[in-house]
């Protein structure tokens, strides 16, 4: 019997055992059920929100996989009017003439700083976002290499460099005036490299470049063989391809190659804009996207 009353006794704890664990399992299906409802639930009332986003024109391919992403990753309610991909200088002229931004992302921080000064942004929204580097590339399969910004200066190259309007076209003329191609006028004249705007000057005689209006344009002026080399940053040869990197202008030869972000002064989404700011310097989905694309982080 006493056997018996035992072995009853120790079903009737394993049973107990098993409703507990049961439980505890159901408990957490629900809570499971509970958060993944709430998470929906949240997307779903999340007010519907359009961002307006300007942008230098570099960023194009790596932004476009980028909004793409930040839609995806729990932003449901979020969607980018047709982003503009201008230069800088073009950005800032937009913004003047009243063309509405939530978001301005430059190429360059003089750039930034005149957004700062006639007050299309916030500054108290600025932050640094990206870096670069200032290459010389040639037309896939030229068969050139070790290009420096001396060959150019002996005269042994057609090139290509953005107008006074393109960041990448202001640093190309900072490094250039280094070796006497490009003159510094007004405030920068008796001044070289880092030292100048790269704006306002003017080439020294017997150079004429190829002067076009986008870092873009610029790029394909070398892809399509127009020019033997052309000044553009390296995201541009993961952006474009066609060209190959054939030469890597010194960073001491022209200023910091940065990207300011900033909140316009005009946006109506200020809240949305920051969080989609924020996402894109500390998401890890956004940061593999622009490595990806040549960017590194700032």
């Amino acid at each position: 019997m006493a056997k018996a009353w035992k072995k009853l006794s120790i079903l009737a704890l394993a049973a107990a055992l098993a409703a507990m664990v049961a439980m505890v399992g159901c408990s957490s299906e629900q809570k499971s059920e509970e958060a993944t409802d709430e998470k929906a639930a949240t997307e779903t009332t999340a007010e519907p929100v359009e961002l307006q986003v300007f942008a230098a024109n570099s960023l194009s391919k790596a932004m476009e996989e980028v909004q793409a992403a930040y839609i995806e990753d729990g932003h449901s309610n979020v969607t980018f009017a047709d982003t503009q991909y201008k230069s800088s200088g073009e950005l800032n002229e937009m913004l003047g003439a009243g063309s509405y931004a939530d978001l301005l992302i430059s190429a360059s921080k003089g750039s930034m700083d005149t957004a700062v000064k006639e007050g299309y942004v916030d500054e108290g929204t600025r932050v640094d976002m990206f870096k670069n580097d200032l290459v010389i590339v040639s037309k896939e399969g030229s068969g050139l290499k070790d290009v420096t910004l001396q060959d150019i200066a002996d005269g042994k190259y057609t090139f290509c460099v953005g107008d006074e309007s393109v960041p990448a076209g202001n640093y190309a003329d900072q490094a250039l005036s280094t070796v006497g191609v490009y003159v510094p006028s007004g405030d920068d004249e008796g001044k070289t490299g880092k030292d100048i705007s790269g704006k306002n000057g003017s080439f020294a005689e017997d150079y004429n470049p190829v002067l076009d209006t986008s870092v873009g344009n610029v790029c394909k002026h070398a892809q399509s063989g127009d020019v033997d080399v052309a000044f553009v940053y390296t995201s541009d040869v993961y952006r474009f391809g066609g060209v190959e990197i054939v030469g890597t202008v010194p960073a001491d030869t022209h200023k910091n190659i940065v990207y300011p972000g900033a909140i316009t002064s005009q946006s109506k989404n200020v809240e949305a804009t920051q969080e989609f700011l924020d996402w894109c310097q500390n998401s890890e989905k956004a940061q593999e996207i622009w490595q990806k694309w040549g960017f590194e982080l700032a």
